[in-house]
């Protein structure tokens, strides 16, 4: 059995939608870009997560 998500990820989730909806609704081009986006801060965060990790500092 699946674990439930709890209201804050919920939430998280539903504001991403919201947020993809409305990039969507502006068009394939401002879609494009918030992908595009998020693909670079999930690259960033993940080189800094490293980092971090390196020193003992994350999990």
């Amino acid at each position: 059995m699946a674990r439930r998500a709890s209201l804050t990820s919920q939430l998280y989730r539903a504001a991403r939608m919201s947020n993809n909806l409305r990039a969507v609704s502006e068009g394939p081009t401002a879609y494009a870009k918030r992908v595009a986006r998020r693909k670079v801060y999930a690259k960033q965060m993940a080189m800094t997560r490293r980092l971090l990790k390196g020193f003992g500092l994350s999990r």
